[in-house]
Order: C-alpha cells, then structure tokens, then sequence
C-alpha cells in the first residue's frame, strides 16, 4: 500500500439503498491502514484512519499537500465526539445538535487522541458528521474516526463525483467508493468554536445567519491569516484551491458593467488566438452574443448559489478537458450561499476584476 502506484480498486453504492455489505472490504483497508475516496455531501473525500499515521501521512503525499494544512476529522457518530475533544463549547454543541449530519466542521480543542500531524500541530481540531449514506456507513463500519481532506491533486477543483477522482488518483490509493454525484457541491462551513466569539474560517451551506440564530451567539467571519508563516487553523485559507489549467478572470460588478466588459474579452481573447471559455449565470448566458467556437458553460441563475455550487468543480473540470485556455466567469450576488460560491471562486481565479457602475 505504500508505494508510489498501487492497484485502486473501485465499487458503487447505491446511496438510495446502501448494501453495507460491499463497503465492508474498503471499511476493513481504512481501519487497517489503506486509504480510501469516498463521497460526501459536499465533494469527494480521502480518507486515512486518524490512528494510521503512516495511512494519513500518505494523504498528504498522494495530494502533494503541505504538512501544514490540517485535515478535518470525519466521524459517524455524535457520541465519538468525546474522544477528540476534551470539551466542546454549549454553541458547537447546539450547532451540532441542528445541522449534524451535514455540511458543518467544528474547530474545538483537540484531545491527547487526536495525532497532531492531523491537525498540523495546533492544539484544536476540525471534525464533522457528514450526512451521505455511504460516507456514514463506510465509517460506522471501519469503527475509526477518518481524516478526510478532498480526494483530488492539492489546487485542482475538489471532486464532485467518482470519475474526478481517479482523474487525479486511480493509482495512487487503494479504494474509490462510487456512491453518486455529491449533492452540495462545496466544501463544509468550518467555524472555529475555541475564540471568544465563533468564527467561520470558511463558508459553506451552513450559513453566519443560520449558526447565529441557531446557537445564539453572533458568528462572524475570520479575517484571515495574520501571517504568511502561520499555520491555517481551517483547510482552504492559505493555498491555491480549487484552480483549473486555464487562466481565470473573475468579474464582479453591476450586470450591465459585467456585459460589456466579457464581450470586451471574449474579443481580444479569440483575436490572440487563445482557446476560450464562459463561466455564466443563466440570464448572462441569454443575452451575451457568443462565438460558436466559444465554451459556455451555465452554472445557474443568479438568484440560485446552491445550484450553481453544486456544478461549479465539474464545470472547471469540464474547461481543463476541452483545452480552455482562458476562462472569463460572472461573480454572483454576495448573499447567503452566495459568499461560499464566491469564495471558492476567487481562490478558483488568477485575476480578480471589480467592475464599478458607471454612476460612480
């Protein structure tokens, strides 16, 4: 199992109807120390037992992601809580009380049992209870807590189904559990439960509205990384993520600024021969006119982020297989689900243009 190359063996469950008979082989490789691709509700996760340190050092190798970036710790029970953690805050605990299973990370203080080359060596630890039926069962039945970063190549788009992740790791690991497209499509809310007040290090489904009203306690956002030498307390706040092969330019402003703007650079794009693509609300899409030899891709209306989230990675996936060479993408309204889409959009993007209106 711990060679370069591997044989990586791939089965599909029915999420609708899990035989938790076939996950037993891929359940018995995680406790025993393989590492395994398994769906979640949000994208594609790799996983290594976090009792395995040579299994979890593995994810990292595989990835080629830094040792610095923590990886958050899946569990399948609310109960294997009070092994990882030595106390968890009445707000986490409300928090969990709601949205578990499902898109949500807790930061709390990490226990003696959590290795710290999980957590980077910070003395907290992000864990979550994934709602997916087979991520559920996979981990019930290997009967440890498993560190689970996305089972993609470090700074690729995160995986949003089966196929993505052996573009990236047939080879390298020993099991892809097939369990269906993800239905989310973006990474976990991860908020930091050990600061004075709760602080989302990064959005997800699970909005600052949503966790304030729910743990009555106002949760606000992380302004960041005070230092480029700091370890990130949360995954996704130092590196490149999310990124496809092509260039990206990300446009965000009033509509009609937007409009003209893109027919500005779908122009002198196609006039410096470069291979192009749109990544577009659906009421962009209706009015731009497009070259034929233009990819345009329709993530979803401008009023439905969940819509366009769930699609975002496979569209990004889709540009690096046509050979797209410079991407030009509408930003979406910064509200509710909307923020979590823009953020994995900006980090998706080499350029980031913010476009005032004319009245300004």
């Amino acid at each position: 199992m711990e060679g370069e190359h591997c044989q990586t063996r791939i089965i599909k469950i029915d999420p609708q109807n899990v035989d938790e008979s076939l996950l037993v082989p891929p359940a018995e490789v995680l406790r025993e120390g393989g590492v395994v691709a398994f769906p979640t509700e949000t994208v594609y996760g790799l996983g290594a037992s976090i009792f395995q340190p040579r299994a979890v050092r593995r994810v990292f190798a595989v990835k080629g992601r830094p040792a610095d970036n923590p990886l958050i710790v899946h569990i399948a029970e609310k109960e294997w809580l009070d092994e990882l953690t030595p106390s968890c805050p009445p707000a986490a605990w409300r928090a969990v009380e709601v949205f578990w299973p499902g898109p949500l990370t807790i930061v709390v203080p990490r226990s003696a049992q959590v290795p710290p080359l999980v957590t980077a060596g910070l003395d907290k630890v992000g864990i979550r209870m994934p709602s997916h039926p087979v991520a559920l069962a996979l981990i019930r039945l290997a009967g440890v807590p498993v560190a689970a970063p996305s089972a993609n190549t470090s700074g690729r788009p995160s995986p949003t189904v089966a196929a993505h992740v052996a573009e990236d790791l047939a080879g390298k690991i020993d099991w892809i559990v097939d369990g269906g497209p993800c239905q989310v499509g973006l990474e976990s809310t991860v908020v930091d439960f050990t600061t004075p007040r709760p602080l989302i290090l990064r959005p997800g489904a699970i909005t600052a509205e949503m966790l304030t009203e729910v743990t009555g306690v106002e949760v606000g956002m992380a302004p960041g990384l005070s230092s480029p030498a700091e370890p990130p307390p949360s995954p996704g706040m130092k590196y490149v993520h999310y990124a496809p092969q092509g260039e990206m330019f990300l446009f965000e402003g009033p509509e009609e600024r937007v409009h003209l703007e893109l027919a500005k650079r779908i122009e002198e794009a196609l006039a410096g021969g470069k291979r192009v693509g749109l990544l577009l609300t659906a009421e962009m899409a209706a009015r731009l006119q497009v070259p034929e030899e233009v990819v345009v891709m329709t993530l979803s209306s401008r009023k439905n982020p969940e819509e366009a989230g769930t699609r975002l990675y496979g569209c990004l996936r889709e540009f690096d297989r046509l050979g797209v060479e410079i991407i030009l993408a509408e930003g979406y309204p910064r509200i509710g689900r909307g923020i979590a889409l823009m953020n994995r959009m900006e980090k998706a993007a080499r350029h980031h243009i913010r476009l005032e209106s004319d009245e300004e």
